[in-house]
């Protein structure tokens, strides 16, 4: 179960998303929603923070990189951070660390 979905401005054209607990393919649908509206206000830079995740399933690895892939087309970004333990391991596993900006 998802503890929390954090969003907040940076800037007017960057937000910071902070996960907290797990992503579970309930959640991803919620997350992709909020985000997707973000992108349609013409937000397309987004940090997401994964420091506090401890799960993430199939779907919400699916939201993020759909997500990324329609920043990228609106020449923004999606960078991911703050990834540790079993869900950097995952990243590495799954190759996604390779595509996604990861700090």
């Amino acid at each position: 179960m998802m503890k929390n979905i954090e969003i907040s401005s940076t800037t007017p054209t960057r937000i910071k998303v902070v996960l907290e607990g797990d992503l579970y393919v309930e959640e991803a649908s919620e997350l992709r929603e909020r985000l997707l509206r973000q992108l349609d206000k013409g937000i397309y830079t987004i940090d997401i923070e994964l420091g506090g995740l401890n799960y993430i399933d199939s779907s919400g690895l699916g939201v993020l990189i759909a997500l990324h892939k329609r920043c990228t087309q609106k020449g923004g970004a999606l960078t991911i951070k703050g990834v540790r333990g079993k869900i950097k391991e995952l990243f590495e596993l799954t190759r996604l660390n390779k595509v996604f900006d990861m700090e």
